[in-house]
């Protein structure tokens, strides 16, 4: 069982969590509604400024065809210019490190991974990108494509409360409230927040400090023609070096920390991500960018009850998605803090004590530790950001499958902004679906009844990440190219691969560091997997949201499944874990579960 820290931490976390949520999901249902108080008049008029100048009529409802059409349409033009930025920052602006542009390979993949909310990084940010690719091109990329999450929400949600409309909305203006109502006030003030912790804001050069120690430190020696030089067996003569200084990076870190969290990006400015002390300095900030992961996610759920006009519906969904987060937890906890079986035959003590932390430490931060440290990757890979503060790919087997599945699920658990409520009322809908089948009745879900053209839909929006992830895997594992990032060979070399493509297509941007990722092989692999697993999900979302629009809402009957109740909770977690798990089953058996018992079969 987790320890008493765990335990204690989990609670408070989740209090504040709710806490903080509700009246955030107040403002957010008052935004989708466009009920806006008059003391933001001034905001107002930038709205109306930016819609004169795209040309767009704010009060003009679209089907869900013609919303799917420009949300592709943006996020197509996003990627061009987040790959031309890359590109071309060896000749912008803001580079006083002189960076040069980003090979092509990366540049798409990143790219594609920043458009969709992914945010997989196969580059270290602090030694690639330039403070104008930082916030030009990644840092708003943050924003606009949470906003895309969030409006396709608000397009579902009106599809579910419209009365025989044919229409979701209008999805310029749904991204522009959205951004300028939500992400931008929580951004800034979350940023203010973070410099006064220590995080650092600035435009600086990177600068040469001294150091307390003279590192030391092996590299290859270079003869007079200034070739490596190589011994009599062809390996490189090396020899040592001695740096008395360190570089340390600069750059505009807050901004774009904040929105990172709060946007479920996950994609930081430094290579080991928040657990950079320049990203994440303190216990305090540790914690509120926990918060700030499930912040947005939680509080659509209350919108959402608040938009559909019954309370209890909001509940029920949070309740689903707060018990598989603790078990989570519950599970990920003790196989840290237990430690590693083979170590104890070589005399290591991993007792915790007022010495030392005890457990499986490696690849952890000892600022965090170990409650910590899992708190966060469950909370990261249970929403799409994807952000660390330890090595998922040094966590014990066991450690190590809980956040693989939790991306595997589909990201339901509270998910990322918008993703994670549109992905939960998928299996919602598949849930009632099943009990009508149970019962011999048409299902219903919100009073709309569910047909054949839902469920079809239903089924492509479920089934193209696992297609995407376990494709993606098998060629992998059967292509050279594939094989050849891998450092770990045998079930943890597949549990990388896996994770990767799990990452991808799930939109989280994790990743178990063993892998090389870094190459045209899995550069473009990665990408169409990103790619196909964020649009391919909402724009069957997206039809869904036109499909029930066009129906007339039914009045409650005695037949109606109830879908607020504990039975209907417990429904929708079968539903989630049987059908979004199982078709990893025969995947994960040949990855962490056979790791596992290696692991413990051999102490």
């Amino acid at each position: 069982m987790p320890s008493s820290q765990s335990w204690i931490q989990l609670v408070v976390y989740l209090l504040v969590l709710l806490a903080a949520a509700w009246p955030l999901g107040i403002w957010l249902a008052a935004v989708a509604e466009g009920r806006l108080p008059r003391w933001l008049a001034p905001v107002a008029a930038v709205e109306r400024g930016l819609y004169r100048l795209a040309g767009v009529e704010p009060s003009e409802s679209s089907g869900w065809k013609r919303y799917a059409i420009a949300l592709v349409a943006f996020n197509v033009v996003g990627v061009i210019a987040v790959y031309a930025l890359q590109r071309l920052q060896g000749v912008l602006p803001l580079n006083p490190q002189g960076m040069a542009g980003v090979e092509a390979g990366s540049s798409f993949n990143t790219a594609v991974s920043f458009v969709t909310n992914t945010n997989w990084q196969g580059y270290g940010g602090e030694s690639t990108m330039s403070y104008l690719t930082q916030m030009l091109a990644l840092t708003v990329q943050n924003f606009l494509s949470a906003a895309t999450g969030i409006a396709v929400v608000w397009a579902l949600v009106r599809g579910f409360v419209a009365r025989s409309s044919g229409t979701v909305g209008n999805f310029w203006v749904d991204v522009t409230r959205s951004t300028l109502y939500v992400l931008l006030p929580l951004s800034l003030l979350f940023a203010v927040f973070l410099v006064s912790q220590g995080v650092i804001q600035n435009f600086d050069a990177y600068k040469d400090v001294t150091t307390l120690e003279v590192n030391t430190y092996s590299q290859a020696k270079n003869g007079p023609d200034g070739q490596p030089l190589k011994d009599a067996k062809g390996e490189p003569v090396m020899e040592e070096q001695k740096a008395p200084t360190q570089s340390l990076p600069m750059g505009p870190i807050a901004s774009q920390e904040a929105i990172k969290m709060l946007g479920t990006n996950g994609g930081g400015p430094f290579n080991v991500n928040s657990a950079h002390p320049y990203e994440n300095p303190t216990p305090l900030t540790n914690f509120m960018q926990m918060l700030s992961i499930f912040l947005i996610p939680a509080a659509l759920v209350f919108a959402f009850d608040r938009m559909a006009g019954d309370s209890r519906q909001g509940w029920a969904l949070l309740a689903a998605m707060t018990l598989m987060f603790v078990v989570a937890v519950a599970v990920i906890s003790p196989a840290e803090q237990g430690g590693n079986p083979l170590l104890p035959a070589f005399g290591v003590d991993q007792t915790a004590s007022v010495l030392q932390p005890g457990g499986n430490m490696e690849g952890k931060e000892s600022r965090f530790g170990i409650a910590a440290s899992t708190l966060f990757a469950v909370i990261t890979t249970a929403a799409s950001c994807g952000a660390v503060i330890a090595m998922h790919d040094s966590f014990t087997p066991l450690g190590g499958a809980v956040p693989l599945v939790l991306m595997q699920l589909g990201e339901v658990v509270f998910g990322g902004v918008g993703a994670g409520l549109y992905g939960m009322l998928v299996f919602a809908i598949l849930t009632v679906f099943i009990a009508g089948l149970m019962i011999g009745r048409t299902p219903e879900y919100l009073g709309k009844k569910i047909e054949t053209f839902d469920m079809k839909m239903i089924a492509i929006a479920i089934l193209v990440t696992p297609i995407l992830v376990l494709a993606g895997t098998a060629i992998a594992v059967g292509a050279d190219a594939g094989r050849a990032g891998i450092a770990n060979p045998g079930a943890h070399g597949l549990s990388e691969i896996l994770y990767a493509f799990s990452s991808a297509g799930n939109n989280n941007g994790s990743a178990f560091g063993g892998l090389s990722a870094n190459t045209p092989f899995y550069n473009t692999m990665l990408a169409i997997a990103m790619w196909f697993g964020r649009f391919g999900v909402i724009v069957p979302v997206l039809a869904i949201a036109g499909s029930l629009s066009a129906k007339k809402r039914l009045p409650v009957t005695a037949g109606t499944l109830p879908t607020h109740g504990p039975l209907f909770v417990f429904l929708l977690i079968g539903s989630v874990l049987l059908v979004g798990l199982l078709n990893y089953v025969p995947a994960l058996a040949l990855g962490p579960v056979i790791e596992h018992l290696m692991l413990f079969s051999t102490k």
